[in-house]
């Protein structure tokens, strides 16, 4: 859903030095953002409405907080992002 290309444009990186770090955040971003919307599989996760804007900020916010990351208020973002599509559990 989300390509290098892409989210370089988006974080507005021009060289190539951390093109493997921003894949192994998007790939991260994917999988924390399906298990907040809580989506059995990546089809699930990638029909829901905002599902790639969350991808994008959380990819965003590791890559710019690398050194101080704040998971739980990364958290608290998404599941504001992605609460309406989440699946309900019990």
């Amino acid at each position: 859903m989300v390509s290098l290309e892409e989210m370089k444009k988006y974080l507005r990186v021009d060289f190539d030095e951390d093109d493997g770090l921003i894949e192994s955040f998007i790939a991260s971003a994917y999988k924390i953002c399906g298990d907040v919307a809580r989506a059995e599989t990546t089809e699930d996760f990638d029909n829901i409405e905002n599902s790639k804007v969350a991808v994008m900020y959380t990819v965003s916010y590791l890559y710019e907080h690398r050194e101080d990351a704040n998971h739980q208020e990364l958290m608290l973002t998404l599941r504001s992002l992605l609460f309406g599509s989440r699946k309900v559990v019990f």
